[in-house]
């Protein structure tokens, strides 16, 4: 069983609406930003992924916000590789407070295997055992 991926990222001021509060969108691009270093961690970067002729697009996405992060705060983007199958994979990610321990939000996106010209695609077999090895079920 794998394990996950764990990122800290600070709330940079774009990020933040008038409130001074993490614009919920952003979420979603740090969840982007834990699964681009998951998968480096695992060796295997979105960008050889690409070179072998594959794409992974989010085709599902959610999120569930339990408390605001704020602006310039430092916080903690958890990714795991929840489901694989030879023609999705499913991510999972939770946004800590590293200060406090205090969930802040998370969330899961489905991404298909598709080609370059959009067709689905079955993920090559050394690539779907090497992502089988990396699942984490009990996240």
């Amino acid at each position: 069983m794998g394990q996950g991926h764990r990122l800290r990222v600070r709330v940079r001021f774009p990020e933040a609406d008038l409130m001074g509060w993490a614009h919920h969108t952003v979420y979603f691009v740090w969840f982007e930003m834990g699964r681009t270093e998951l998968m480096r961690a695992y060796g295997l970067s979105y960008k050889e992924v690409v070179a072998q002729g594959y794409h992974l697009p989010v085709i599902e996405a959610h999120a569930r916000y339990r408390k605001a992060a704020h602006y310039d705060q430092e916080v903690e983007v958890e990714t795991v590789l929840y489901e694989v199958d030879r023609l999705t994979l499913k991510f999972r990610y939770r946004v800590w407070d590293p200060s406090t321990g205090a969930l802040l939000a998370e969330g899961w996106t489905r991404h298909a295997v598709i080609d370059g010209a959009g067709r689905l695609r079955r993920l090559p077999a050394p690539v779907y055992d090497a992502l089988c090895r990396w699942v984490v079920t009990d996240s």
